[in-house]
């Protein structure tokens, strides 16, 4: 698990466990919260099956009525690999997760964001909660970490390749400008990076910007497989408003969105709308901005 997703898993442990044991990187495990976790396991492995190999021996030991994680593609797999394997109910991107006696109930967005369905489980169960659903828990560490030592699971990694990453970090970024399919080409971002850099934001994307012609890199996916995002402002520029994208976005604070297409279903989920060729609004956006910011 990232460091940064421990003190936010923290404070849904509090809420939900009188005690709970943790098993997280080392980095992540000395920041656990004495007051939160009775103990700390320290995790080298880096694949999902490793990790659920190592989470199905805690778990045996100490017969747990929930096993929780906050959802990454690393930390969803894991928890559904041991769910598949002990035969327990799962739920991914949970929401306001409670215990009532025996029994787990959560929320889970559904329709692209537009509506909420409600589950229930019979304890025990597993648990991926949604990103940034929490406020994350600010307390110092000091729990007891000890090393894991994990059974080798069936399936194993046998290759690694580091992929090439920006330095960007949209899922903590204010103003994210999202350009999506409505770009002809890939020096026509310039115009979005260029938005962006005067705003003080930074560029994301939808899916076929990213998996299909590959114009920019995974770390700017904006959607269900790929980041999901709480901006205070976020520019939506040539987007349709897919379902999976929108379920990453819907947390902004402010949704401005720019199409040519009246009918397309970003519409729906803007504060802002302006419907125009992003060639031409675009331009004058930015010439705008330049002489207001004297730039």
């Amino acid at each position: 698990m990232e460091p940064g997703l421990v003190a936010e898993l923290a404070s849904h442990t509090r809420r939900l466990a009188g005690e709970a044991v943790l098993v997280a990187p080392k980095e992540a495990a000395s920041k656990a919260p004495a007051g939160v976790y009775t103990k700390a396991y320290i995790l080298e492995a880096g694949d999902p099956a490793a990790f659920a190999a190592a989470l199905e021996k805690v778990y045996n030991e100490y017969k747990p009525d929930i096993v929780l994680t906050i959802a990454s593609k690393n930390n969803t797999t894991a928890a559904a690999l041991l769910a598949a394997k002990l035969r327990l109910p799962m739920l991914t991107e949970a929401l306001e997760p409670r215990i009532e006696g025996s029994t787990l109930t959560a929320k889970r967005r559904v329709l692209g964001g537009r509506a909420e369905a409600s589950y229930r489980a019979q304890l025990p169960a597993v648990l991926s909660l949604a990103r940034g659903a929490a406020e994350p828990l600010q307390e110092a560490g000091g729990v007891e970490a000890q090393p894991l030592e994990a059974p080798q699971p069936r399936v194993t990694l046998l290759e690694s390749k580091e992929k090439v990453r920006e330095a960007v970090n949209l899922e903590e970024a204010e103003i994210v400008v999202g350009v999506g399919r409505g770009f002809r080409s890939r020096e026509d971002l310039k115009l979005a990076e260029e938005l962006a850099q005067l705003l003080g934001g930074v560029v994301g994307a939808s899916r076929p910007i990213v998996a299909d012609y590959g114009w920019l890199s995974e770390d700017r996916w904006i959607g269900i497989s790929g980041k999901k995002i709480r901006p205070k402002l976020y520019i939506a520029i040539g987007i349709s408003g897919a379902p999976q994208h929108m379920a990453a976005a819907m947390d902004s604070k402010i949704i401005v969105a720019v199409n040519k297409d009246k009918n397309a279903p970003i519409f729906q989920y803007a504060d802002y709308g302006v419907v125009a060729d992003l060639y031409q609004f675009l331009p004058v956006l930015i010439k705008k901005l330049r002489e207001r910011l004297n730039r």
